[in-house]
């Protein structure tokens, strides 16, 4: 149903990883660009644009499942669009439409800008459009974009991969890694603070690869040095590293400058050497419990996250033991955990020794079980402590029915407060102590001890001053570090795509 505008209104829905998040506030400010306005709540939308993964075995039945339903919807709404984009289109490219015919637009991951000339070019022909490019023609970043949040913010320094892990088909999907030139990603973080930004996450599906495509192994901790010089940022996080490219120029980086937050998802993936070998990760234990240490050494308060396989092809006993040993050494504050899901196109996909599904479920409890009693005494650590937390929207699900206000501790957890008796808008900071610590989330139960108004709640202010008709983001359905995301204990389905 178009706005009262007249204008047309559409829907982004996006599965997959926070790459795919940060290219839907991309989609949705090309399509904004164009003249389209955010579709609400009641109505169909005259355009409709899944982002897609292929990560998860059931990402294509997800797809088409959604297909189906909006098939009846397209035949009595008259000049209904559908579009998708994303990795399952860049891999399934023809095959969408032959199986939908009524989609009109199936674009891959390398042409997201085109997407308002293919929806036009799709109208006037009348018949669907398939643009898959095989490289990247523009960095994304260059594009409009329409942020979700008006505190926190995703600035991709990269695009790409060059690992070759059996288990992953997103380097097929998204290409050999590209860079942004250190100037460009500083100008887009200092333009992003103008406006009120206060938080940003860095991204890269290798992201401390940063600097192999420019020429300079320490690329990375150089840009996190110079992001911390920047005036009014005041927090920096970065997601997802690999072991291989860790180094201890980015421990140092991280440990010196005071606006990167002590947090680090490091993904595992699996304790056991004859695995990790099989997955081709190019590390093994003794390396990644290395890092561990190191990074401890240097910020004893550092909260670790990670991301787990359990039932890769071969995986025995034995080693299903090794990364229950790694778990217990590492005391990760939460992980991502995956069962094993086979993807066409990539070698552990042919691999004959698969894991029968019931021994994957079994391993699977016993690994969520460990890790949530981790979780849990990691967490205990944080009662009594006093800390500032970036007010949220959206994080808190009971905050209407219990009086509170949720936010992001520095290390990313998330804690629940007492509603102040002054007004707090997200993006203010709330400074509290901790009474109690669940596995999940923490607790401050008492009167906050101190509050502060920032420049990121005043553009969160401005934002909600505007004209209703005037579209306020596209709500993806993600979990979020404010907005972006933090990690949760286990992961939905599609979400180790980019951090692998």
């Amino acid at each position: 149903m178009s706005g009262e505008s007249g204008l047309k209104s559409y829907k982004v829905v996006t599965h997959g990883c926070q790459m795919n998040v940060h290219d839907s506030e991309r989609l949705s400010g090309l399509l904004e660009e164009a003249g389209y306005v955010k579709a609400g709540p009641e109505g169909d939308p005259d355009l409709v644009v899944f982002n897609t993964c292929a990560v998860r075995e059931n990402a294509d039945n997800k797809l088409y499942g959604n297909l189906g339903q909006l098939a009846p919807v397209k035949t009595r709404h008259k000049g209904m669009q559908i579009a998708v984009g994303g990795c399952l289109a860049q891999k399934d490219r023809d095959t969408i439409v032959k199986r939908a015919p009524w989609v009109d637009v199936v674009f891959g991951t390398h042409n997201i800008g085109h997407l308002p000339a293919l929806l036009e070019r799709a109208a006037i022909e009348r018949k669907a459009q398939v643009e898959i490019l095989e490289s990247l023609e523009t960095f994304p970043s260059t594009l409009p974009t329409r942020r979700d949040s008006a505190y926190a913010a995703w600035v991709s320094i990269s695009v790409g991969c060059n690992n070759t892990c059996t288990f992953c088909i997103v380097p097929a999907l998204r290409g050999k890694e590209e860079d942004r030139r250190p100037g460009d990603v500083l100008a887009e973080i200092e333009a992003l603070v103008d406006e009120g930004v206060i938080e940003v996450t860095l991204l890269g599906q290798n992201v401390n690869a940063y600097g192999s495509d420019l020429g300079d192994r320490e690329a990375f901790s150089k840009l996190l040095r110079a992001a911390g010089q920047i005036e009014g940022l005041e927090r920096i996080r970065f997601t997802s590293p690999h072991p291989r490219d860790f180094t201890d120029d980015v421990i140092a980086a991280m440990a010196e400058t005071p606006t990167v937050m002590h947090q680090l998802h490091m993904p595992l993936q699996s304790g056991s050497d004859r695995v990790l070998k099989a997955m081709r990760r190019s590390y093994r234990q003794d390396r990644f419990l290395g890092i561990i240490r190191k990074v401890r050494e240097a910020m004893p308060d550092a909260a670790i996250s990670t991301d787990i396989i359990v039932g890769f092809p071969g995986e025995t006993e034995e080693d299903f033991e090794e990364t229950m040993h790694v778990v217990r050494e590492a005391r990760f504050t939460n992980a991502f955990t995956f069962q094993y899901s086979k993807r066409p196109g990539t070698p552990a996909a042919e691999m004959t020794d698969q894991v029968p599904k019931e021994v994957v479920q079994a391993r699977y409890d016993r690994l969520i079980a460990l890790q949530e009693e981790i979780s849990w005494e990691e967490n205990k650590k944080q009662v009594g402590r006093t800390l500032e937390i970036l007010v949220a929207e959206g994080e808190g699900k009971k905050d209407d029915r219990t009086h509170r206000l949720s936010g992001r501790a520095p290390d990313n957890r998330l804690v629940h407060f007492t509603k102040p008796d002054e007004p707090v808008r997200p993006g203010d900071t709330v400074t509290v102590e901790i009474t109690y610590a669940a596995p999940h989330h923490l607790l401050a139960e008492g009167p906050a001890l101190a509050v502060r108004r920032t420049r990121a709640g005043d553009a969160w202010e401005r934002r909600q001053a505007k004209p209703a008709d005037k579209p306020a983001g596209v709500m993806l359905g993600l979990p979020s570090i404010g907005v972006p995301a933090a990690l949760p204990l286990a992961a939905p389905a599609g979400g180790a795509c980019c951090g692998d």
